[in-house]
């Protein structure tokens, strides 16, 4: 039996998806049921937590990817519990291995969100309890991703209306995952893992100017950047953990564009054409 708690989410709800397609059963229970003392859980996914909003929300923050989980380690009986961080908290580094030494700024509103997944991850590995495990994500993108709060789902609106306004620069980078890689991958860590902490990433970057030129393949639409826009990008991810202890090779996301927009792939290819 699994539990995948935040099943409400986009990971959580591909994660129950693909479980009950193999067959398993899967309790899902509402933020009202937590936490759930005493009982067995099985193998437990953590998907619980805040995105976006986590600068206007700090307290739900913490709620959501630290008390919450500590009570589940602290009162449930479980196989497995598998806690969903982010690779955000490399943000402050250029060392992105699991065993990397984090930093974050607590006078920084924008380190909450990393402070917090950290503390989430140390009361996980602080527990004392056996088979706990935290993979930290990076940025994982899906089917429509027009529909999704995040800096790849407002390039697919803004495609779909025929113009790409860039905020950042060109060169800005981050690494992506297919959500089906990402899913696939969360399961193997989850019932077999050997380590503590592993990157679930595609292990490739993938700038703004690679998504727009896709996405301008696909809908025709005219790119352009603010003056002065600024580069922001992530170190890259290692996956050599999960290489070598799975064989993990992800598919590159841009393959799936015409998925992530939204559309049937149908349309002819065009050259981007960025104008400033």
């Amino acid at each position: 039996m699994f539990t995948v708690l935040g099943g409400s989410g986009f990971i959580g709800r591909n994660l129950v998806r693909r479980l009950r397609e193999l067959g398993h059963v899967v309790n899902v229970p509402s933020r009202a049921e937590l936490p759930l003392a005493g009982q067995d859980l099985g193998h437990v996914i953590y998907a619980i937590g805040l995105t976006a909003d986590f600068r206007t929300r700090p307290f739900d923050t913490v709620e959501a990817h630290v008390s919450l989980a500590a009570d589940i380690l602290r009162r449930n009986a479980f196989s497995s519990f598998l806690y969903l961080s982010s690779t955000r908290v490399y943000a402050n580094g250029t060392d992105t291995r699991e065993s990397a030494h984090l930093s974050a700024a607590p006078l920084n509103p924008s380190d909450l969100y990393n402070l917090s997944k950290l503390t989430g991850e140390a009361i996980c590995l602080a527990s004392g309890r056996e088979n706990v495990r935290v993979a930290r994500l990076s940025n994982v993108v899906g089917p429509d991703e027009a529909q999704a709060d995040t800096f790849v789902g407002a390039l697919c609106g803004e495609a779909r209306t025929g113009h790409i306004q860039l905020q950042t620069a060109f060169e800005s980078a981050k690494d992506y995952i297919w959500i089906d890689d990402a899913v696939d991958l969360l399961l193997r860590i989850a019932e077999q893992g050997r380590h503590s902490v592993y990157n679930v990433a595609s292990g490739r970057q993938t700038s703004h100017a690679d998504w727009c030129r896709a996405m301008q393949s696909r809908t025709g639409c005219t790119v352009a950047v603010n003056d002065k826009a600024s580069t922001v990008s992530l170190a890259p991810i290692s996956i050599d953990r999960v290489q070598d202890e799975f064989a993990f090779a992800a598919a590159p996301v841009l393959e799936r564009i015409s998925e992530i927009l939204g559309m049937s792939g149908s349309e002819t290819d065009l050259d981007l054409r960025p104008s400033t």
